[in-house]
Parts: structure tokens; sequence; C-alpha cells
């Protein structure tokens, strides 16, 4: 279930590679792990999307403020710390991603993690987990 869904401005559009951001943060996914070494995202359930927004408004409005969302989902059962780590991870591929633009124009950053222990249904239908779980 773990995925990273990012929200922006297309205003930053011309001045990166959100394609590339996708895949970084994929990556770094892959790479968490647990206390006891296990991954805490599954290779097949890493889904990393990207949309722009079709209407927006940041700040006073005037400038040209830039700002990205990211909202990263994950099955319940995480220790707090390895939530910690995941999203201290996740972010600092964020920010070394947009360092450029940091440097030429005004943008924010914002990386929040929620956990569904409540979920009422979690319909899945997938050939991507078997070609990982041999």
């Amino acid at each position: 279930m773990p995925h990273c869904v990012i929200l922006y401005t297309p205003n930053i559009e011309p001045k990166t590679d959100l394609g590339a951001l996708c895949r970084k943060l994929a990556d770094t996914m892959l790479t968490v792990r647990d206390e006891a070494g296990k991954q805490v995202f599954p290779t097949g359930g890493v889904r990393v999307l990207a949309y722009p927004a079709a209407h927006y408004a940041v700040a006073d409005g005037k400038g040209d403020y830039a700002f990205v969302y990211l909202n990263v989902r994950m099955g319940a059962g995480r220790s707090a710390a390895v939530q910690k780590a995941a999203g201290d991870r996740l972010m600092e591929v964020a920010k070394e991603h947009f360092a450029p633009i940091f440097e030429q124009a005004p943008i924010g950053i914002t990386l929040q993690i929620d956990e569904s222990p409540g979920q009422v249904y979690d319909g899945k239908h997938s050939s991507l987990h078997p070609l990982f779980n041999k």
C-alpha cells in the first residue's frame, strides 16, 4: 500500500525534472528498513505519482511562488522511529532535488506521512507483487 503522491504548482515544471524526483523518491522508499532490517515499503507496492495543480494560490500572490506537497501513505504497524526515519530520508531527497530552485525562487515543500489504521475497505488487484515476492 505504500504510495507517495506529489501535488505541485506547475510553475516549477520548467525548473526541474519531476519524473527524476519520482524515481529518486521510489528508490529511497525501497531502501528504508525497520528495526529488524525488514523492508518497510514492499517493492511491488511502491508508487510515486506527481500531479500539477490546475489552479492554485500561494502566499500573497505577489510573486512567482512555488509549492510542493508530498503525501506518503503507509500501512499501520510501523514504529514512530521508522516513520520518522522514512520521512527524514524522503524529505532529504526532496530538499536535494529542489536545492537549485531554492537558489532562484521562493518555494515551499511539505512532506507528510499518513498511516491507515482505520480503513473500512482496502481493495487491491495486482500482478506486481508476485514479481518481487519470489
